[in-house]
Order: C-alpha cells, then sequence, then structure tokens
C-alpha cells in the first residue's frame, strides 16, 4: 500500500470514527444498570461496546475486504483472519469513565500490516477531537501536526498512569514506581484510558506515560500516535516488544531514558 493510499484510509477511519463517536455519546443518558456486565471487578461492559465494535468492523471490512480483526469484544470472531493486513479495535476505552457520566473516554483504531502499525486513530469522544497517524507520515490532530512535549526533567513533568484489572503480580512493583513518581515528578495522574493517555503525551498535553498488563488494541494506535509526533515507545525493559508484552513507556527520547531508569531499577 502505498504513502498517499495510507494517507486516503486514515482520514476515512477518522470518518467513520466520527460515526461511532456520535452513536456512543448518544447513549450515555440511556444505559441502565440492567444493560452492565461485569467482565470482573474492575471491567464493565455494555450493549455501548459491541455496538459500536460492530460498527466499527463493518465499516472497516467494507475499507479493506479480506482484511484481519483483533477486536476487544470478539464481534469480528466469525471473519477471515487475515494476519497480513489486521484491524485491531478498541471500541470504548474508558468504559467505566462512560458509563459514570465521567467525559473521557475513546475509542482507539490501528491497522497493522505484515505486523508493523500503519494507522493510528484515537478518537477522544466527549471533546469531538480525532488524533491520527501514518507510518511515516506525522500525527495529527483534528487535522493539525502535533509534536511530545519537550520537558525532559522528570521534575518538571506531568506523567499519566494506569493500573491492571489483576493486581496480584505486579502491584507492589507498580506501588513503588508510583511513590518514586509521585515525590520526584511534577504530578502524576490516572485518567482511566490508555488510547487518551498515548494520544495526549503525543499532543503534548502530558508529558510521558507509563502502564502494564495492557492488551495489544488498548494501545496500538497510540503507539503508533507517539511515535509519529516524536516521541519514543518501550516497554519496561527498554525493548520494542510493547504491544507482545502488553507494558509501556512513552515519552521525548530524554525523558523517556529517565523513567525508563526508575522502572528498571524497581521491577
Amino acid at each position: 500500500m502505498t504513502h498517499q493510499e495510507l494517507v486516503g484510509l486514515a482520514l476515512e477511519v477518522v470518518e467513520i470514527s466520527k460515526k461511532v463517536g456520535h452513536f456512543i455519546k448518544s447513549e450515555i443518558d440511556k444505559v441502565s444498570s440492567e444493560d452492565i456486565l461485569l467482565k470482573d471487578m474492575n471491567s464493565l461492559v455494555s450493549y455501548v461496546d459491541t455496538t459500536a465494535e460492530k460498527m466499527f468492523v463493518k465499516a472497516l471490512s467494507n475499507l479493506l475486504p479480506q482484511s484481519g480483526f483483533i477486536t476487544e469484544e470478539g464481534t469480528a470472531s466469525h471473519l477471515t483472519q487475515n494476519e497480513k493486513v489486521v484491524w485491531v479495535i478498541d471500541p470504548l476505552d474508558g468504559t467505566t469513565n462512560y458509563l459514570k457520566r465521567i467525559p473521557h473516554y475513546s475509542s482507539s483504531i490501528a491497522l497493522m500490516i505484515d505486523g508493523e502499525l500503519a494507522i493510528g486513530v484515537v478518537s477522544d469522544i466527549s471533546q469531538d477531537t480525532y488524533y491520527h497517524a501514518i507510518q511515516g507520515g506525522g500525527a495529527f490532530c483534528n487535522g493539525k501536526r502535533i509534536e511530545v512535549s519537550p520537558i525532559s526533567a522528570l521534575n518538571e513533568a506531568i506523567l499519566v498512569t494506569g493500573f491492571p484489572y489483576d493486581r496480584q503480580d505486579t502491584f507492589e512493583s507498580l506501588m513503588r514506581m508510583l511513590a518514586y513518581f509521585l515525590k520526584h515528578a511534577r504530578g502524576v495522574r490516572r485518567l482511566g484510558s490508555a488510547a487518551l493517555d498515548l494520544a495526549y503525551v503525543a499532543s503534548g498535553r502530558l508529558d510521558a506515560y507509563y502502564e502494564a498488563s495492557l492488551n495489544i488494541w488498548d494501545i496500538a494506535a497510540g503507539i503508533l500516535l507517539v511515535k509519529e509526533a516524536g516521541g519514543m515507545v518501550s516497554d519496561f525493559n527498554g525493548g520494542d516488544n510493547s504491544l507482545e508484552k502488553g507494558e509501556v513507556i512513552v515519552a521525548n527520547p530524554k525523558l523517556h531514558k529517565a523513567i525508563e531508569g526508575v522502572i528498571l531499577s524497581m521491577e
């Protein structure tokens, strides 16, 4: 696929995301307690998640027939699982925020071609704000190019993080990291949508993000946004295996090095 074809495809995904985002916003006051299912103690899902995912799958299938899908809610399991051209979909990242009417939730769509991230689109739904990136073509917010924050000193940085649903194995080390950053960073936030955390770092609204125990659909699109905005992305060991390991550190290169050093010392 040529660069120009990817650009056109990314803009079409943005338009699809706007339509699905409109549906998600339109349902926010209609969801009742009877509509909510408990995946586990910290993870909720409703018909809005599954319906939005089906909307994405249908529209993206029309864009690229015979493409494969990796989806959070599993609604595309009956479709061709093309391993070379794969859409990675999180229809509603931050479902708990959404169900509690907290205006911080998103959709995340990535396209992987031959195992490489080619397109990433993250929708800040409540704000009508749409981030997109094309491999080798930059990152954008509502059509305007974005860059990561230049802040390189940890004591000047605002960090964002999250905590895993299963808090047994990594809880102690994550608490040590959090305690350190609370003492040494300007501030730490926990906002509740990994995809938006990455988009906010890509656009310079936040300076860095780290988290573990993530799924590929949480971070695939956002990782491309950060890379194309000039940021550095790694797993907790400094490697390039965030999608496989489900852990990520993102920031500008100098700040990234400082955060990586702290995390390595506490695992």
